[in-house]
């Protein structure tokens, strides 16, 4: 796992400037702390930091084949399929992203049809003095580009580009209704003007500063569901996610995985331990407050039926005071998740042991595992109802005025993803797949982890297992409102310990209770940052953190108190000055 950045200017513009290159790359240090790497050819820089995972000693980059360059942010789980595939070629080296330039060479734009991995690539052809950028088709890693003045500019995070000095720090209005009402924003424009995202399995062709092409690579079918026997699915689930997820532990550095006890990590430690000879070892997290679910107990009966070696922390309320600006600050790209809390700590401890976890990230999207599927699938008349039909502060009067537009771009996604013979299950999953995943869980993974230099890879997320599961029946999908049903049935046949019929347990954070004890000290510290003040009523706010009585309200002040730090850290561009309170009262 790496950053890259880089530069795609007009042939009239002045040639790459050496000290806005330094603060594009130096930006993303946390992402590659093994190496760095550069070239610049005419007006065309691409710049590489390194966190080295295979081919420890010559999988330096830029990787040079032919007249083309390549840099990338990801792993191709299956290069050496690929390397076999291409016998008259001489490898220089055994980076698995050697493959993917040779590729390229052969198909040019529609090399990345091949690959299986997650990725962010930019590849240089002098010869053609193009720049293609492409993305894996879930979206697991991300990838930036901005216009600019002189061309275009590329980044594994926008915050590199903002560094540089090659995008104004500001937010866009819309896409802040979008955060708070839904905690992640959609679509390609982030919510800097002038920032988009490549989105998911995009590749784009660019020369002389200008973009002239555009493709894309669907992550899930556009068919209408197969027929097929359960026994037959789960024969071919089976081998689907074996092969998953014996590809994603290629590794020449240690690796473990993150175990919360529900079914998609039950999975997957059950598929680690089926294909390592050493114990799995495996993470969980849980907090040190009275009557909130924790999961350490059930993932400990799991970890020890699959003979793992199992390492638990406890997170604490002073550790998140102490950390959240931390925290937030990672998250450039804004997502107001509370699950953000315990994915950095996790990522924290792992980095001690290992540079790889294996994540159950998608489990529910390509499944059919969340709760408000089962509405989603209703007609209105039988009780049906649209998901996210209501946003995080609709009954919440804090706000100067109420969001309008901020289902816009969820709605685009719905509309996307109906038809093509799908069924109303189908289609809930496939606008998932478009905007949630992407922009909210995995941006959260990707942040998190990359901000210890960790590594984070979700089997799932695979175009095999996507292929062998995402058509499935609804029955063998959502079964008498138990969703995931295939998956748990494979679960009872393969690891019954992890109990995979017991009711959802869910999974909280304790913000609101956090929140609630410091309410009076944290609302007049929130409701005086300036991002607060644009979007909401000070007195209103302050008003909110000192009185929480639900948990929308909870959910509503936390969702406030991470937009105060994050407007502070990458609008204004301070740094963190100390805790949370400590931050919040610096100027």
């Amino acid at each position: 796992m790496c950053g890259i950045a880089g530069l795609i200017l007009t042939p009239g513009a002045r040639a790459p400037d050496q000290v806005v290159l330094a603060k594009l790359i130096g930006a993303l240090d946390h992402r590659g702390p093994d190496g760095s790497g550069h070239t610049v050819i005419g007006r065309v820089a691409l710049l590489h930091n390194r966190l080295a995972i295979i081919d420890l000693v010559t999988g330096d980059q830029p990787l040079f084949a032919g007249t083309a360059a390549l840099v990338a942010n990801g792993e191709i789980y299956n290069y050496r399929e690929l390397r076999a595939a291409m016998p008259g070629v001489a490898f220089a080296t055994n980076s698995d992203c050697e493959p993917p330039l040779h590729l390229w060479l052969r198909e040019g734009a529609d090399y990345a049809r091949s690959l299986r991995g997650m990725f962010g690539i930019a590849i240089h052809d002098r010869a053609q003095r193009t720049v293609t950028l492409t993305r894996d088709p879930f979206g697991i890693k991300p990838l930036y580009h901005a216009a600019v003045e002189g061309g275009i500019a590329f980044a594994s995070e926008p915050q590199a580009l903002l560094e540089a000095g090659l995008v104004k720090r500001a937010v866009r209005p819309a896409a802040v209704e979008e955060l708070l009402q839904l905690q992640f924003t959609t679509g390609a424009d982030t919510i800097f003007p002038g920032i988009q995202r490549l989105l998911p399995g995009e590749t784009i062709v660019a020369a002389d500063g200008r973009i002239l092409e555009r493709r894309r690579i669907a992550a899930v079918p556009a068919e209408p569901p197969e027929s097929i026997s359960e026994e037959a699915a789960l024969t071919r689930l089976d081998q689907a996610l074996n092969e998953s997820v014996d590809l994603h532990q290629r590794s020449d550095v240690p690796y473990g995985m993150f175990l919360s006890g529900g079914i998609d990590s039950s999975v997957l430690i059950t598929l680690m331990a089926r294909l390592n000879s050493q114990p799995v070892l495996a993470f969980t997290a849980g907090f040190d407050v009275a009557g909130v679910a924790d999961e350490r107990a059930h993932a400990a009966t799991v970890a020890r039926a699959a003979g793992a070696k199992h390492e638990t922390i406890e997170i604490t309320e002073a550790m998140v005071w102490r950390h959240l600006p931390e925290i937030v600050a990672a998250m450039d790209d804004p997502v107001a998740d509370y699950a953000i809390i315990p994915t950095w700590f996790l990522a924290r401890r792992a980095r001690q042991d290992v540079k790889v976890v294996l994540c159950g990230e998608g489990g529910d999207e390509l499944f059919g595992g969340y709760g408000r599927y089962r509405s989603a699938m209703r007609p209105w008349w039988l009780g049906g109802r649209v998901m996210r039909g209501r946003g995080n502060f609709d009954r919440v009067d804090v706000l100067r005025a109420a969001p309008t537009g901020w289902r816009d771009g969820y709605a685009a996604s719905e509309q996307e993803a109906a038809g093509h013979g799908r069924t109303r299950l189908g289609a809930a999953q496939a606008t998932d797949c478009a905007d949630w995943l992407p922009h909210d869980l995995l941006l959260k993974l990707d942040r998190c982890l990359m901000a210890h230099a960790v590594e984070g890879r979700t089997p799932f997320l695979d175009p095999g297992v996507a292929a062998a599961c995402f058509r499935l029946p609804d029955a063998l999908k959502m079964h008498k409102g138990t969703g995931k049903w295939l998956l748990r049935q494979w679960l009872a046949r393969n690891l019954p310990a992890a109990d995979p019929f017991s009711p959802k347990r869910g999974f909280t954070v304790p913000v609101g209770q956090w929140i609630k004890a410091r309410g009076a000290s944290l609302g007049p510290l929130v409701a005086a940052q300036p991002g607060v003040a644009e979007i909401a009523d000070p007195a209103k706010v302050v008003a909110l953190f000192g009185d929480i009585r639900r948990w929308r309200h909870g959910f509503a002040a936390w969702t406030l108190l991470f937009y105060a730090l994050w407007h502070r850290r990458h609008i204004l561009g301070l740094q963190p000055a100390g805790d949370v309170f400590e931050t919040l009262a610096t100027r």
